[in-house]
């Protein structure tokens, strides 16, 4: 527990640990530079390609796992059995209150890409299409995180928010990582369109 800057979470959000870091307003924003001008545009652009990129994603990681994983992913990777942080916005909630939620997402989703990615490298070292989607993903992610961490600056003064990381699947056997992987990617796949049908309206142009 602790009080952790923006740009020490886009650090720890590589490591897939669990972590945690206070929400507060103040004067520690680093100023409007790390904005682009067109950064919500951007955004936008970001989560509305996760979110159409999702399912093939899911479906790709299913077809590299092989048996059982293929065929048995309903049984195997059901959602409910893997933490996610709580996303309780919807569309009228208030636009601070959505976008402190989506970068807890975000900032959460980040590190258990890169707890997968790190195993699929270990386990499947040449699925290349499946690694560079993996890779693709957390790159996206990755930009969608500095995007938000510049919007929560500029138009709210947030500069740290409280987050959470999944667990990491070091020590777990292969059938556990595969299992752990799946489950996420398809929790990812419901909770990436509901964050699409929230975020995209507070983003839109007036």
């Amino acid at each position: 527990t602790g009080v952790v800057p923006f740009v020490a979470l886009l650090l720890l959000q590589r490591r897939p640990v669990a972590g945690r870091a206070l929400l507060v307003t103040g004067p520690g924003c680093p100023g409007h530079s790390l904005c682009r001008s067109n950064v919500q545009e951007q955004t936008r652009r970001q989560v509305a390609l996760l979110n159409a990129t999702a399912q093939d994603l899911f479906s790709l990681y299913l077809k590299c796992q092989g048996e059982p994983f293929s065929s048995e992913s309903d049984k195997l990777c059901t959602a409910g059995s893997v933490f996610f942080p709580p996303f309780h916005v919807n569309r009228t909630s208030e636009r601070k209150e959505v976008m402190v939620a989506m970068y807890k997402l975000f900032a959460f989703l980040n590190a258990s890409l890169g707890n997968i990615t790190r195993d699929q490298e270990e386990l499947n070292p040449t699925a290349k299409e499946l690694l560079d989607r993996l890779h693709n993903t957390t790159k996206t992610t990755r930009g969608l995180i500095s995007n938000l961490t510049c919007l929560l600056c500029k138009n709210y003064n947030i500069f740290q928010v409280d987050v959470s990381y999944g667990e990491s699947s070091k020590g777990k056997s292969t059938f556990k990582k595969k299992q752990q992987g799946c489950q996420v990617l398809r929790k990812y796949v419901q909770v990436i369109a509901q964050a699409a049908r929230i975020l995209l309206p507070h983003l839109s142009p007036p």
